[in-house]
């Protein structure tokens, strides 16, 4: 198993001899969450504060906290457990330390022993259903086990090692294991093991942080990684090392097995689920772009037109998409078709559809996006939303635009340039002609902001014009840009826009001669969401898309 490298004694968590000296001069909610919880207590008590300091706590952290100099905080997650963000002065990274009853607790081969007795209840666990097995092995535990002397074969434990026994039972055999908080954590994107040594993370708010979960051998690793794979029921072998599949919270992971192909051991990636999508006045919140692109997109994705949010891999284009899905009209029905869940739609006309790799190689058992892109042709959608185009899926998508069908996409490319020449170029093949069918190209990137931090821009909004064939070249127009300089988004489509003017305006009955009254609608779009966000209670997913179904509902829109 993993080992929980700690920045301090380890001895000292398991000495129950010392206290909280510094109890007094902690803030109240850390108080209240030590007398709550006896293991953060214990945690507490071990932490060398003489040389870190007293830890801040936070029951919920904010943006906000990206400027702290020094980390040294305690926020609580999902299980009633608590992190720990361990300053590191000698280390561009910080810790990110799980605290957690097993970390305190020495149960010196009880797990064992508890084991053994769990193989003649086995049968029971396995039968409860799927939402009734966490209840059912709790109870088999204290069957198992007793906090008073006993003469019937149970085993006695203290209410500690108790505790600590159902905890364990309950994340090693129905969870992941130890990564299971890391899973718990709500702040955490993406998990990273890259061979032996520490798991890193990519935190929400602290960036890239090193967790104290670490392997020491390529064996403990190996077995870790095929344990994992038998856990979300897709098998790694030497045979088969490489695996894609999705954790039982809808995470997406990566396994590569075996140290003939990966030098310093196994290694796995998982990218986490978000339960909710952050809605598109949380990312203006961000400054991930204003409301005046938000604005623009809400009239082109309310219009039907076709939208691909492209960029680099960890820019932020599927957060960016499904905050777009806001904009679709109420009543629309909508087929999102992927490789692995990650689109979030909050209408209720939703066909959810995702690629079928059994890994088998038998002929007929594999169902890829393309069979789903045609399936989904004859569902008469009003938008189809793809997860990532990467092959001859592609060539279907823009055939359904020019049958009038909505598409949105992401697609990996780094500028209009770039993306146009991979979609004409193989595998996806698309003839030129079609592509000015793309309305609206949306680049988003992981850049540098002046102050230094790296923060997710929308860096340009671009309108596909035409295609001209005797030159054989494409012209599309920048209407909005990121400024580096500043960090403000400029708008040199105003009074500019083909999509706007000729488009949009088209499809809401504006005459061609007063074309340009759609401006002052996208004004108007723009008001409304700063509004909306100054109200305070909408600006979640699904509340935002609640108001806007009701002002579309009485006309307002």
């Amino acid at each position: 198993m993993p080992n929980v490298a700690l920045p301090f004694p380890k001895e000292w968590l398991h000495d129950t001899s010392r206290a909280v000296t510094y109890f007094d001069r902690m803030s109240p909610g850390l108080q209240e969450a030590a007398r709550k919880h006896w293991y953060l207590y214990r945690y507490l008590a071990a932490l060398p504060v003489e040389e870190i300091g007293i830890p801040r706590y936070y029951p919920k952290l904010s943006r906000s906290l990206e400027k702290l100099r020094v980390r040294n905080l305690i926020y609580p997650i999902e299980g009633d457990l608590y992190i720990h963000i361990y300053p590191d002065p000698k280390s561009e990274r910080d810790y990110w330390i799980p605290i957690e009853p097993s970390l305190v607790v020495e149960l010196n081969g009880l797990m064992e022993q508890v084991d053994l007795k769990l193989l003649d209840m086995a049968e029971e666990i396995g039968k409860a259903p799927p939402e009734e097995r966490q209840e059912v092995l709790v109870r088999a535990i204290e069957t198992i086990c007793t906090t008073e002397p006993s003469t019937n074969g149970r085993i006695t434990v203290n209410p500690y090692e108790l505790e600590t026994l159902k905890y364990l039972a309950v994340r090693d055999k129905l969870g992941t294991g130890v990564i299971q908080p890391l899973l718990q954590d709500p702040y955490i994107e993406d998990i990273s093991c890259s061979g032996i040594g520490p798991i890193f993370i990519e935190h929400k708010i602290f960036k890239s942080l090193k967790t104290a979960i670490t392997f020491e051998t390529m064996d403990e690793l190996d077995d870790f990684v095929v344990r994992l794979g038998e856990r979300i029921r897709r098998p790694v072998t030497l045979r088969h090392p490489i695996v894609d599949a999705v954790l039982p919270d809808g995470s997406r992971i990566n396994i590569v097995y075996g140290r003939d192909i990966a030098k310093r051991g196994s290694n796995f990636t998982i990218r986490k689920f978000s339960k909710t999508p952050l809605s598109i006045l949380k990312l203006i919140e961000f400054g991930s772009l204003n409301y005046l692109i938000a604005a623009y997109m809400w009239l082109v994705i309310e219009n039907g037109l076709n939208v691909f949010v492209s960029g680099a891999t960890a820019s932020g284009k599927t957060t960016l998409l499904n905050a777009l899905t806001t904009f679709i009209r109420p009543d629309a029905k909508i087929v999102t078709i992927e490789d692995t869940p990650e689109l979030q739609v909050p209408h209720d006309n939703w066909v959810r559809e995702v690629v079928r790799d059994t890994g088998s190689g038998q002929k007929g058992s594999t169902v890829g996006m393309f069979d789903l892109l045609k399936a989904a042709l004859r569902q008469r959608p009003d938008r189809i939303m793809i997860g990532e185009i990467r092959g001859v899926e592609g060539n279907i998508a823009f055939q359904a635009m020019q049958t009038g069908h909505g598409v949105m996409a992401t697609f990996h490319a780094s500028t209009v340039e770039k993306l146009i020449q991979r979609l004409t170029g193989d595998p996806i093949r698309v003839p030129k002609p079609y592509i000015d069918n793309l309305d609206v190209v949306i680049i988003q990137a992981a850049v540098r902001a002046p102050d230094g931090r790296t923060v997710r821009r929308v860096v340009s909004v671009n309108e596909i014009v035409d295609y001209d064939p005797s030159s054989d070249t494409f012209s599309f127009i920048t209407v909005f840009r990121w400024r580096a300089e500043d960090d403000v988004f400029e708008f040199p489509g105003h009074m500019n826009s083909y999509v706007l003017e000729q488009k949009v305006a088209m499809k809401r009955g504006i005459p061609h001669s007063k074309r340009r009254l759609i401006y002052r609608e996208l004004n108007r779009r723009a008001a409304i969401l700063e509004k909306l966000k100054k109200r305070g209670n909408v600006d979640g997913f699904h509340e935002l898309f609640r108001v806007l179904a009701e002002a579309y509902k009485q006309g307002l829109i």
